[in-house]
């Protein structure tokens, strides 16, 4: 079974675009790239597929290659199993190594750092955005195909990294021991002793920090600070309420884990193992957040780390992350022009009518209080 938990993940439908201010910079990094058609094109400096020639010439350069390295990509996150082997079925010349599925994006990252140099460093990355803002550096710009149809809050300007699938924070539950909750008081109750759990550490995993981050907009605060969010989880933690136990489809399952923060996507997952489990987006104000995409700028094999990123921002896996309950970057772009599966874009549940996105300074301001607070708020 897979961990959910290892997204140390820090960071809807049309709704997400038009509220996502992530409020990004540019940051070049001067790197020259051969002029299209070149006969030696250098893969690790390539921006655009312009600077292979064509989109065939990059699938060229990538099954020479022959291999692609992924990490912290577990195949019940979002879909990313069927995503993975179209992948395989698609271009059989490469080999797609799948390394440490239930890592952090910060493990991500010191993955890269570690194995510099070496095949089996990671070729690609899929991060929360506060790790994402604090790497820029370990990044290759690149841009896809279909740059121009991704909302410009969801993408670093320079293609460093880019927005691809997101979702809303939600509460799920096993509704054979609990009544839907309505707000978050409702988990205060003793009811709810040792019941509730969030996805990881907020210091390091993204459900976790939004999870906070949604504690703080529904306690009436505001993403400049997340002290309320802190003191919601002291106050389950003080009642005795708050469950340390890092949450899988197994936990839930067997019930260890009967209520649990989390991407109202990855919640949703659970009902495939427990028949009982609902989800709710509470009412009020909602938290949404995507995850990001990225090349890594040392990649050992960045024609194929190139390949899978347009891979990953066409329709066809645009719809496959829909169908994981996720919101593809493209949706809006998609639904105007016909091409986004409507049955599943119908099915993804309601979302709230104010939804809020952290920016580049409220998620980092976040991430240091959350240093220097959340250990004690809930030892």
């Amino acid at each position: 079974m897979t961990n959910f938990h290892r997204r140390a993940r820090i960071g809807a439908g049309i709704a997400l675009f038009t509220t996502a201010a992530l409020g990004l910079t540019a940051c070049a990094t001067g790197a020259e790239t051969p002029a299209a058609g070149s006969d030696a094109v250098d893969a690790a400096a390539a921006t655009s597929v312009e600077d292979f020639g064509s989109f065939a010439e990059l699938e060229e350069a990538a099954k020479a290659e022959g291999q692609l390295n992924v990490i912290a990509l577990p195949r019940d996150w979002a879909n990313y199993g069927e995503i993975i082997d179209l992948f395989a079925e698609k271009y059989p010349e490469i080999t797609i190594n799948e390394a440490s599925p239930d890592v952090s994006s910060a493990e991500e990252i010191q993955a890269a750092k570690t194995n510099e140099g070496l095949d089996t460093a990671p070729d690609v990355f899929d991060l929360g955005l506060t790790v994402a803002l604090q790497n820029t550096d370990v990044f290759a710009p690149y841009q896809v195909q279909t740059w121009d149809e991704i909302p410009d809050a969801l993408k670093e300007p320079t293609g460093l990294f880019v927005g691809d699938y997101g979702g809303y924070m939600s509460i799920g539950y096993d509704s054979s021991k609990f009544d839907a909750p309505e707000s978050l008081d409702d988990l205060k109750d003793a009811a709810y002793k040792g019941a509730v759990a969030i996805n990881g550490d907020p210091t390091q995993a993204g459900a976790a920090f939004a999870a906070v981050g949604l504690a703080t907009v529904q306690s009436d605060g505001t993403l400049d600070d997340f002290q309320p969010g802190i003191d919601f989880f002291s106050e389950l933690q003080k009642a005795g309420n708050l469950l340390k136990v890092d949450v899988t489809t197994a936990t839930v399952a067997s019930g260890e884990t009967p209520v649990v923060f989390d991407w109202d996507y990855l919640n949703a997952a659970h009902s495939t193992d427990n028949e009982n489990w609902k989800v709710v987006v509470l009412d009020g104000t909602g938290y949404a957040g995507y995850y990001n995409q990225a090349i890594n700028k040392d990649a050992p094999n960045p024609a194929a780390a190139r390949l899978w990123q347009e891979f990953l921002y066409s329709d066809e896996v645009q719809n496959l992350w829909l169908k994981g309950g996720a919101r593809p970057a493209r949706m809006e772009a998609m639904t105007e022009a016909g091409t986004i599966d409507a049955d599943l874009a119908a099915a993804l549940p309601e979302v709230p009518s104010e939804t809020v996105v952290p920016t580049e300074a409220q998620s980092t301001d976040a991430g240091t209080l959350l240093g220097e607070k959340w250990a004690a708020a809930v030892q």
